[in-house]
Order: structure tokens, then C-alpha cells, then sequence
């Protein structure tokens, strides 16, 4: 593809409209796929004949959609599509997971979404090995270059970044720089391990940060920006980019399903006209790989 434009930008929910409040949350089915240990939204199918599969995180299990957008693309196209989107992952959960990379090597196409730089295993700190949004433990060059903190005091990698970034802006960026080496290594990595097609999709309500943009703890994916992505993006067939505030006053939201208790969870998650906006542009892109 080597550093081909996005397929396209629009729009985003910007403002969450929750159209019903379940009593109970939406029924996921969730299994695991073979000998994974990855739970995965069903229902469970057999995965068999020509198909097509989607890694991603939270976004792409559709957390609180009726309809997250793999089930959008099969319905439009008649293309057999595999949701293996996983809630909170990192691409550490794709690469250390033999069965279901073997079967994204047995499909058609995959499209994978960018992840942020921060839920990985690196140098400086460790995550859980499924759950990759939980921080594990600091290495001891982590410890030596922020002395000040107390590493026993984190649970999850977002939190421990924004106090590290709080302490020492300077320190800070020297670490940022370590996550985003690794995040290209790792998405080249995992690009090579698919061993075949892939498409690149950035879903978020901004676009990828460029050169000299600061380094910003509040957006997702985290850390990740265009150079990144164009440092991996030659190795795909192509690159789609769904982004903006502004989709919901457009196109209207259908609204979320959960419960009251779920709000919280819900703030910044994309919501139906988003998803339906991912379907729309990735559809066309999906057929050309057939």
C-alpha cells in the first residue's frame, strides 16, 4: 500500500444518546475460540468455507452496541465476518495467541484495529497477558528512572502513565518514545504473523496525532500517531481512517443499550452511528479483497 491516503473520514458520536436503559446488560454470548483463552462476543460459529476476521478491542466487541460493525459488514455484503475483538486488549493479546492468528491466516482478509502504544509489555513495565489494560509490575529500569514513585499503588497501565506524566513530563517522554518503538515493532510483528491480507482501520474521535502534537493520556488509541501508522502501513492493503466529533448531530444516535450502572463504562466508547459509519466505509474496501 506504502503510505497510501485513508480510505475516508467522517463523523463520530460525539455526544452519547442513550436510547433505552437495559434492566440487564446486552446478552454477548461469549466463548473461547478453540484452545484460545480469549473470550470473544458470540454467538459461536464454525469457522469454515471463505471468511474474514476483525482484531480490535473494546470497540470492535461492540461493548453496549446491539450491532457492533463486523456484524454490520456481513450483513451488508454477505461476506462471512469473525469478530475477534477482545475488551481492553493491546496487540500483545493477538501476537501471544497462536489459534486465533492461525485462523486469520486461514481467511480471506483481516482487518485490524489500531490499539494503543501503552497496553503492551516493554522494557519499562509488564501487563496481564489477556486483560493487557492491567499493570503487572515495573522493571527495574523503570524503577531506577522514576524513583520518586510507588509502582504498588497502580492497577491499570492509563493511570500509571498519567501520574508518570504528571511527576516528569521529561522523564515521561523518554518512556512515551519506548512504547511507540514498540508499538511499531509489534504491530510489524503481528502484520507479518497474519501472513496475508490486511486492512488498517483507525476508529476514534480525533485523527492520528502528527509531528509536535503533545503527547495527550486522554484519547484513544493512546500514544499512537500518523508516522506510526505509516511506519506499518506498507505492509497492508490499505488504511481506513473514521474519525470526527461531529457524526451523531449528522446522522442522528440510535443510542446505546445498558444500564444505569454501566454509564461510566459507556463515556468515550463509539455508539451505533459510529459503528454503522465504520461498516459503511470498510465494506467496499473488504469486497475488493474477495
Amino acid at each position: 500500500m506504502g503510505g497510501a491516503a485513508p480510505c475516508g473520514a467522517i463523523g463520530w458520536l460525539g455526544h452519547m444518546a442513550f436510547e433505552r436503559m437495559a434492566e440487564g446488560a446486552l446478552d454477548y454470548s461469549p466463548y473461547r475460540f478453540g484452545t484460545s483463552r480469549l473470550m470473544f462476543r458470540g454467538p459461536r460459529r464454525r469457522l469454515e468455507g471463505g471468511y474474514m476476521t476483525v482484531l480490535g478491542g473494546t470497540e470492535t466487541y461492540g461493548r453496549f452496541i446491539e450491532t457492533p460493525y463486523p456484524a454490520l459488514i456481513e450483513a451488508q455484503t454477505g461476506l462471512r465476518i469473525f469478530n475477534f475483538g477482545c475488551l481492553n486488549a493491546g496487540v500483545d493479546v493477538f501476537l501471544n495467541d497462536a489459534e486465533v492468528l492461525a485462523a486469520c491466516r486461514r481467511g480471506m482478509a483481516t482487518v485490524v484495529q489500531i490499539l494503543g502504544a501503552h497496553n503492551m509489555t516493554n522494557r519499562y513495565y509488564a501487563v496481564h497477558p489477556r486483560r493487557n489494560d492491567r499493570f503487572l509490575r515495573a522493571s527495574g529500569l523503570m524503577k531506577a528512572i522514576f524513583r520518586e514513585v510507588d509502582f504498588t499503588e497502580f492497577n491499570f497501565t492509563r493511570h500509571m502513565l498519567s501520574t508518570l506524566q504528571a511527576a516528569s513530563p521529561e522523564k515521561f517522554a523518554i518512556l512515551a518514545e519506548e512504547l511507540k518503538a514498540a508499538w511499531v515493532a509489534r504491530m510489524r510483528l503481528l502484520l507479518a504473523r497474519l501472513g496475508g491480507r490486511s486492512v488498517l482501520l483507525w476508529m476514534a474521535d480525533h485523527p492520528p496525532a502528527e509531528e509536535g502534537e503533545p503527547l495527550r493520556l486522554d484519547r484513544d488509541p493512546l500514544l499512537v500517531d500518523r508516522a506510526m501508522i505509516q511506519a506499518v502501513a506498507t505492509q497492508t492493503s490499505a488504511y481506513v481512517e473514521v474519525v470526527g466529533p461531529a457524526m451523531a448531530e449528522a446522522q442522528g444516535a440510535s443510542g446505546l443499550v445498558l444500564s444505569a450502572y454501566d454509564v461510566a463504562a459507556a463515556a468515550g466508547l463509539p455508539g451505533p452511528a459510529a459503528h454503522e459509519e465504520v461498516a459503511r466505509q470498510l465494506s467496499p474496501v473488504l469486497r475488493e479483497l474477495v
